[in-house]
C-alpha cells in the first residue's frame, strides 16, 4: 500500500520540489498540498494522509497549531513530519510536543527526505535522534521546575523502564533488541507497552515524557532513587 501524503509549506516551489521527489518513489503519494496552517488541517481532514509534511512557520494558523489540531482529529496512525529551516529552531520542542513525530531540515538530500519519510510513517523509531535529543535536553534544561516525576511511570515493569531509556537515546528496535539481548518481536511488544501505558502516541513522544517526568535528566542521566 502507498503513503499518502500531505505537504504543507508556504514557499509553492519548495512544496513542487518536495513533491517532485517523492513522487519518483515508488511507495509514496501526495495526496494534497497546503499553503498555509488553515489550509493544512482542512486538507489533512479531506485526504486522510498518513503522514504530514508540516513547515513551522506559515500565515494565517503556524505549523505547531495546525499539527495540534490534526493530531487531536486524526486516528493514531497519522503522523507529522515537521519541516524546518534550522537544526535547532526555537520552535522545535514546541512541535514535538503538539504530536509531532520528528522533525526534518528541508535542505535535506532526496535520499534522506525518502528515507525520513518512510521511518516516520513506520513509526519504528526516531527521526534524527541526536538532534531531536539536543533540541529537548535544551528546552528541559530551560525550564527545570516544571519537570515532576508522572504516576505513569509506577506502571512500567523494570525491562520496559530499561526500554525507554534506550528510546530516549534514539536507539531503533534493532538496537535494543541487540543491548538486551531479546529478539526484535520481544522488544516491539515492550515498546508497545511502553507507549499504552504512558499514554503517548508514538516514540517521540515518550522520550519527550521521559525528560518532562524526570526519568531522565539533561545529559542522558537516570537520577538515583
Amino acid at each position: 500500500m502507498s503513503i499518502r501524503l500531505l505537504i504543507a509549506d508556504d514557499q509553492a516551489l519548495v512544496r513542487a520540489g518536495f513533491r517532485k521527489i517523492l513522487e519518483s518513489e515508488p511507495g509514496l503519494e501526495v495526496v494534497a498540498e497546503a499553503e498555509d496552517g488553515l489550509a493544512a488541517v482542512d486538507a489533512a481532514a479531506r485526504s486522510r494522509p498518513d503522514l504530514v509534511l508540516m513547515d513551522i512557520r506559515m500565515p494565517r494558523l503556524d505549523g505547531i497549531a495546525a499539527t495540534q489540531r490534526i493530531v487531536e482529529r486524526a486516528a493514531d496512525r497519522l503522523r507529522v513530519l515537521m519541516l524546518t529551516t534550522y537544526g535547532l529552531d526555537e520552535y522545535v520542542y514546541e512541535a514535538l510536543r503538539a504530536g509531532a513525530s520528528g522533525f526534518l531540515l528541508k535542505d535535506v538530500p532526496p535520499e534522506q527526505l525518502v528515507a525520513a519519510v518512510k521511518v516516520v510513517a513506520a513509526g519504528e523509531a526516531l527521526l534524527d535522534p541526536s538532534v531531536t535529543r539536543t533540541v529537548i535536553e535544551e528546552f528541559v534544561r530551560r525550564a527545570p521546575s516544571q519537570r515532576k516525576r508522572g504516576t505513569e511511570l509506577d506502571e512500567l515493569t523494570e525491562r520496559e523502564l530499561e526500554v525507554l531509556q534506550l528510546l530516549t537515546r534514539g536507539h531503533s528496535n534493532a538496537e535494543i533488541a541487540r543491548t538486551l539481548v531479546v529478539s526484535d518481536a520481544t522488544v516491539k511488544t515492550h515498546v508497545a507497552h511502553v507507549l499504552m501505558k504512558l499514554g503517548v502516541r508514538d516514540r517521540v513522544q515518550a522520550v519527550i515524557y521521559a525528560y518532562e517526568s524526570g526519568l531522565i535528566q539533561p545529559g542522558g542521566q537516570v537520577p538515583a532513587t
